[in-house]
């Protein structure tokens, strides 16, 4: 039996747990701590705040996962300041082996590995997950993370992918409105300022306007609770949208990678499962014209698992390194 750290470091969150591992297969995993990226200057104060945390010797192994591309030199995290230099992980950390992996690949290697009891249908057909062809996981979160996980006969790839940084494509006149509305703060528009967390706030500024409302005060997290919870017109007329925006993308990016089926995650995806299926997600992904049919074939679920990424980033840890 051996220990790793994995860690699952998003822009607005870094959760870490303790992976017990042995004969290549993940035993057990702690209940994670989880820590507030701005709060804390560095992943390196962060990761000694979990050691004392723990109150015991970190193991000498980690699994990472960063919601950021994988650079062998200078790792940049999309969402948060935080940077990470990889030659000096060993140095940094106490580690003897490690592994660095996207937070959406880690998300992967989890929908890989997890029962078929660990998801939830959405839309499409009712069936288990198929065994060979490509599955998109995507989830909206602090961004829009998107990877790909490749089956056939019985082996798996998974690729990382910056999908959620693709244009964002308007189908209606609210779309549009949207669209100009982050044209002229952001310049070029990706899909990911609409279909993220930050993304409800401008749905619904938009909204507001449109309405000549006013907006009320309050951060992204109160929003996204007056939202879910009703209480608030323009709120759930906000999150209709977003719902939407959600359902086109998730089709694009199906097509895209040639999907044999769908699952979303991400760090929003369990607060919408009660929401999603009565919403206008399942219209918009399978409306892709003369692919309307093929999109109906394609099974989307949602994974449970409380928290894939760190067991994904265990499971990628494994592949790398044998453990």
């Amino acid at each position: 039996m051996s220990e790793i750290v994995v860690t699952d470091i998003g822009g607005t969150h870094a959760r870490f747990a303790i992976a017990e591992i042995k004969n290549s297969q993940i035993v057990s995993l702690t209940p994670p701590i989880t820590l507030k990226t701005a709060d804390h200057p560095s992943f390196q104060i962060a990761w000694g705040i979990f050691g004392e945390a723990l109150g015991r010797p970190l193991p000498r192994a980690a699994a990472i996962a960063v919601a950021a591309p994988i650079n062998a030199e200078l790792i940049n995290l999309t969402n948060n300041p935080w940077i990470i230099r990889p030659p000096q992980i060993p140095e940094k950390l106490g580690v003897d082996h490690y592994t660095l992996v996207n937070d959406f690949a880690a998300v992967a290697h989890a929908v890989a590995m997890v029962e078929e009891e660990q998801f939830k249908h959405i839309t499409g057909p009712d069936t288990p997950l198929p065994k060979s062809g490509t599955i998109s996981v995507i989830g909206p979160g602090t961004g829009l993370g998107v990877a790909a996980l490749i089956r056939n006969e019985g082996q798996t790839q998974v690729l990382a992918t910056e999908a959620g940084h693709c244009d964002y494509a308007p189908l209606d006149a609210v779309d549009d409105r949207i669209l100009r509305a982050l044209r002229t703060k952001h310049g070029r528009v990706s899909v990911e300022r609409v279909v993220s967390g930050p993304g409800l706030r401008t749905i619904f500024e938009i909204l507001s306007e449109m309405e000549n409302r006013p907006v009320p005060p309050g951060d992204d997290k109160s929003l996204w609770k007056m939202a879910l919870e009703g209480h608030d017109s323009i709120a759930i007329a906000a999150l209709d949208r977003f719902f939407l925006a959600l359902g086109s993308v998730a089709g694009d990016i199906a097509l895209s990678h040639g999907s044999t089926a769908v699952v979303l995650a991400g760090g929003l995806g369990l607060r919408l499962v009660d929401h999603i299926s009565s919403s206008g997600f399942a219209d918009r992904f399978v409306s892709k014209g003369r692919y309307r049919g093929l999109m109906e074939s394609l099974s989307v679920k949602l994974i449970t698992h409380p928290e894939p990424g760190l067991l994904g980033a265990a499971a990628a840890y494994i592949q790398e390194h044998g453990a």
